[in-house]
Protein backbone atom coordinates (compact mmCIF):
# COMPACT_ATOMS: atom_id res chain seq x y z
CA UNK A 1 0.00 0.00 0.00
CA UNK A 2 3.12 2.35 0.81
CA UNK A 3 4.52 1.84 -2.74
CA UNK A 4 0.86 2.70 -4.28
CA UNK A 5 1.01 5.58 -2.13
CA UNK A 6 4.49 6.68 -3.38
CA UNK A 7 3.62 5.93 -6.89
CA UNK A 8 0.75 8.56 -6.59
CA UNK A 9 2.72 11.17 -4.91
CA UNK A 10 5.70 10.92 -7.50
CA UNK A 11 3.37 11.34 -10.17
CA UNK A 12 1.64 14.13 -9.02
CA UNK A 13 5.41 15.52 -8.10
CA UNK A 14 6.34 15.33 -12.08
CA UNK A 15 3.36 16.59 -13.15
CA UNK A 16 3.56 19.69 -11.39
CA UNK A 17 7.28 19.96 -12.42
CA UNK A 18 6.20 19.69 -15.93
CA UNK A 19 3.46 22.05 -15.29
CA UNK A 20 5.89 24.46 -14.18
CA UNK A 21 8.16 23.82 -16.56
CA UNK A 22 5.66 24.10 -19.49
CA UNK A 23 4.30 27.70 -18.18
CA UNK A 24 8.10 28.79 -18.21
CA UNK A 25 8.62 27.68 -21.91
CA UNK A 26 5.40 29.09 -22.45
CA UNK A 27 6.41 32.49 -21.89
CA UNK A 28 9.77 32.40 -23.22
CA UNK A 29 7.73 31.45 -26.20
CA UNK A 30 5.20 34.01 -26.24
CA UNK A 31 8.10 36.99 -25.77
CA UNK A 32 10.13 35.66 -28.57
CA UNK A 33 6.98 35.18 -30.82
CA UNK A 34 6.56 39.06 -30.06
CA UNK A 35 10.36 39.82 -30.74
CA UNK A 36 10.18 38.36 -34.03
CA UNK A 37 6.54 39.69 -35.09
CA UNK A 38 7.90 43.03 -34.06
CA UNK A 39 11.34 42.44 -36.36
CA UNK A 40 9.40 41.53 -39.14
CA UNK A 41 7.05 44.49 -38.90
CA UNK A 42 9.86 46.81 -38.75
CA UNK A 43 12.32 45.36 -41.19
CA UNK A 44 10.48 46.41 -44.41
CA UNK A 45 13.68 47.59 -45.93
CA UNK A 46 15.48 44.15 -45.88
CA UNK A 47 13.49 41.62 -45.59
CA UNK A 48 11.02 40.83 -48.73
CA UNK A 49 7.85 39.98 -48.50
CA UNK A 50 8.45 36.50 -49.64
CA UNK A 51 10.53 36.17 -46.46
CA UNK A 52 8.41 37.48 -44.24
CA UNK A 53 5.75 34.98 -45.34
CA UNK A 54 8.38 32.17 -44.73
CA UNK A 55 9.24 33.65 -41.26
CA UNK A 56 5.51 33.63 -40.32
CA UNK A 57 4.91 29.90 -41.61
CA UNK A 58 7.63 28.76 -39.84
CA UNK A 59 6.23 30.44 -36.54
CA UNK A 60 2.81 28.89 -37.05
CA UNK A 61 4.70 25.54 -37.60
CA UNK A 62 6.24 25.36 -34.74
CA UNK A 63 3.24 26.86 -32.50
CA UNK A 64 0.96 24.12 -33.78
CA UNK A 65 3.91 21.46 -33.24
CA UNK A 66 4.21 22.85 -29.84
CA UNK A 67 0.73 22.56 -29.07
CA UNK A 68 0.09 18.99 -30.49
CA UNK A 69 3.33 18.03 -28.18
CA UNK A 70 1.42 19.60 -25.29
CA UNK A 71 -1.77 17.87 -25.75
CA UNK A 72 0.34 14.67 -26.29
CA UNK A 73 2.19 14.94 -22.80
CA UNK A 74 -1.26 16.25 -20.79
CA UNK A 75 -3.37 13.60 -22.60
CA UNK A 76 -0.43 10.86 -21.43
CA UNK A 77 -0.49 12.39 -17.93
CA UNK A 78 -4.62 12.32 -17.64
CA UNK A 79 -3.91 8.10 -18.50
CA UNK A 80 -1.34 7.71 -16.49
CA UNK A 81 -3.41 9.33 -13.94
CA UNK A 82 -6.90 7.57 -14.06
CA UNK A 83 -5.06 4.87 -13.67
CA UNK A 84 -4.38 5.28 -10.52
CA UNK A 85 -7.94 7.06 -9.85
CA UNK A 86 -9.93 3.92 -10.94
CA UNK A 87 -9.31 2.30 -7.96
CA UNK A 88 -7.63 3.09 -4.76
CA UNK A 89 -6.59 -0.45 -3.95
CA UNK A 90 -3.13 -1.11 -5.28
CA UNK A 91 -2.60 -3.80 -7.90
CA UNK A 92 -1.31 -6.36 -5.71
CA UNK A 93 -4.23 -6.43 -3.55
CA UNK A 94 -6.24 -6.36 -6.39
CA UNK A 95 -4.93 -9.53 -7.57
CA UNK A 96 -5.33 -11.08 -4.23
CA UNK A 97 -9.67 -10.33 -3.84
CA UNK A 98 -9.80 -11.42 -7.68
CA UNK A 99 -8.34 -15.24 -6.37
CA UNK A 100 -10.32 -15.35 -3.17
CA UNK A 101 -13.67 -14.47 -5.16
Amino acid sequence: MEQFNMAKQMMAFQKAAYDNCINALNTVYEQGEKMIDMSIDQTTWWLPQEGKKAMTGWLGQLNETRTGFLQAVDENFKKFQSMFAADETPPKEMAAKGKKA
